[in-house]
């Protein structure tokens, strides 16, 4: 493997900077809009670069959802508590930490992006192992709710079987947990660079593998929830093993071998880290709460295992809408960090518009399937009622969640994580969270009250949003992006020229 960041490759390494300003004929920014021809061209061009980018990250993540999704199917089949003690560890512990580290993670999406795009390709390999060093730390710090999370969900209300079983789930699945710090920070390396086309591959082949575990130590061994975590754990780390073994073999270029300057400067990067993990983890946990607060209504075993098989849906098309998000980050961080605005706002545009209608798409499905859908996760009658009960709420949040993660990738292409993390804060658990409660329990509206408040938090977060998107400078988003590479680099290197680079002392080579 070869070494990075010897004295003999930095002398000769010439950073690249983004532009310090916007000049309107920059090569590779798109002209201005000028009659409907001009705007079925971008359309067409950005919805090629979109779709080139998202398709494969959206088939990935489709995938490693799907190993959440029939593990619960799997387990489902074994019985009512067991399907509501999985979904509870999957929905609430799990996407606990998954929110978290993903979020850490999500900080790569701003600093690749826009450094690849303002030429700065040996940088990205440098951000990778820093940011596996964060995550593997937050892992730790995580820990204990892995290990209590029988008292704590407890505590928070649930029933005893279902939190005794549940607890038991989420310490098998302490080892899956690991494996996310070693992937995150993978996949946005290979993100940034668009090498998206091997995602997709290791996720398709990770899950017709997961299925297989799941078959034989579920219906073979008949290990039952043990043998559904053992699946989960070994699954998780084949993925991130994966795509580890792609980078060194096949990323030259971003990938100069691993290097003490991920060592550096650590703390800057945490603080952008935890900026992007709350943005995020403010909106993962949001729909992780409705879970909790169902289960204090009465017969909590239907109504979590009912509204567990809604969210599960819901996911689903979330993932792909993550995969979507994923891309116009790429795309956005890309182009801010080449100085081209107007292609950055086009991205924006066009991929709201797409998705809007993709969602709208979802809805009509799942309205016109509202009674049938649920024999895939159970065989119990008055659970699939439930589950019909709520049909026409999870057609509502799917039209909104297909614009929601849509805008914050543009926050986390732009580098406005701390923002969108305030206005996270106010619209989900000062408006949101309290109008639920107030609407299931006050009002006696149960489930359907609490999802209706939760809907009402995420609109006026979308809307917010929204118009900060139309309101935003984008000539002024390309000198903060070009600012931001130099002010990155320098903390890297911190050196401030060409000649100072040999003085830079060597890296081993590992």
């Amino acid at each position: 493997m070869p070494f990075v960041y010897g004295p003999d490759s930095l002398e000769t390494a010439e950073l690249h900077h983004a532009p310090a300003g916007l000049i309107d004929t920059n090569a590779g920014d798109h002209p201005p809009i000028r009659n409907l021809y001009d705007a079925k061209t971008v359309c067409y061009i950005e919805t090629t670069k979109l779709w080139s980018i998202a398709g494969p990250i959206a088939f990935n993540i489709l995938c490693n959802y799907g190993i959440n999704s029939f593990t619960n199917i799997f387990v489902g089949h074994i019985g009512d508590v067991e399907l509501s003690a999985v979904a509870i560890s999957l929905s609430v512990v799990s996407n606990f930490s998954f929110g978290f580290l993903l979020g850490m993670g999500s900080a790569l999406e701003t600093l690749c992006g826009q450094a690849f795009g303002a030429g700065q390709v040996e940088m990205l390999g440098v951000y990778m192992q820093r940011s596996w060093i964060i995550l593997t730390g937050a892992c730790f710090f995580l820990l204990p709710l892995y290990i209590f999370a029988k008292p704590i969900l407890v505590l928070l209300g649930q029933e005893h079987d279902i939190a005794m079983l549940a607890g038991q789930f989420t310490i098998q699945t302490i080892p899956q947990m690991f494996s996310l710090a070693i992937n995150f920070p993978t996949q946005k390396f290979l993100q940034a660079q668009s090498r998206v086309g091997v995602l997709a591959w290791i996720g398709f082949v990770s899950l017709l593998a997961h299925i297989f575990i799941l078959f034989l130590f579920l219906k073979v061994f008949g290990w039952g929830t043990a043998g559904a975590a053992a699946a989960y754990d070994i699954s998780a780390w084949g993925i991130a093993v994966a795509q580890v073994v792609y980078v060194v073999g096949w990323c030259k270029e971003g990938w100069r071998g691993l290097s003490w300057l991920a060592f550096k400067d650590l703390w800057a990067f945490v603080k952008l880290s935890i900026a992007s993990a709350i943005m995020l983890c403010l909106e993962i946990w949001y729909f992780m709460t409705i879970i909790v607060l169902t289960g204090h209504l009465k017969n909590p075993v239907i109504a979590v295992g009912s509204l567990s098989i809604c969210m599960n849906l819901n996911g689903w098309e979330g993932m792909l809408f993550i995969g979507i998000n994923a891309a116009i980050s790429v795309r956005v961080s890309n182009e801010l960090g080449s100085g081209h605005p107007r292609a950055a706002k086009y991205a924006v545009v066009v991929t709201v518009i797409e998705s809007l209608i993709i969602g709208i798409l979802c809805a009509v499905i799942i309205l016109a399937t509202k009674d049938d859908f649920a024999v895939i996760f159970t065989d119990s009658k008055e659970m699939q009622m439930a589950v019909s009960n709520l049909a026409s709420l999870l057609g509502a949040t799917m039209i909104l969640n297909s614009v929601q993660p849509v805008i914050s990738g543009v926050a986390v292409g732009g580098g406005w994580q701390a923002l969108v993390a305030y206005i996270n804060l106010f619209c989900y658990y000062i408006v949101g969270l309290p109008f639920g409660f107030l609407l299931g329990y006050k009002l006696k509206l149960r489930v359907q009250g609490i999802w209706i408040g939760m809907i009402s938090g995420t609109l006026l977060q979308t809307l917010i949003l929204l118009f900060i998107i139309y309101k935003t400078n984008w000539n002024k988003e390309v000198e903060l992006a070009s600012e931001r590479m130099r002010r990155w680099t320098g903390q890297e290197l911190e050196l401030g020229s060409p000649t100072e680079l040999s003085n830079v002392t060597h890296v081993e080579r590992f």
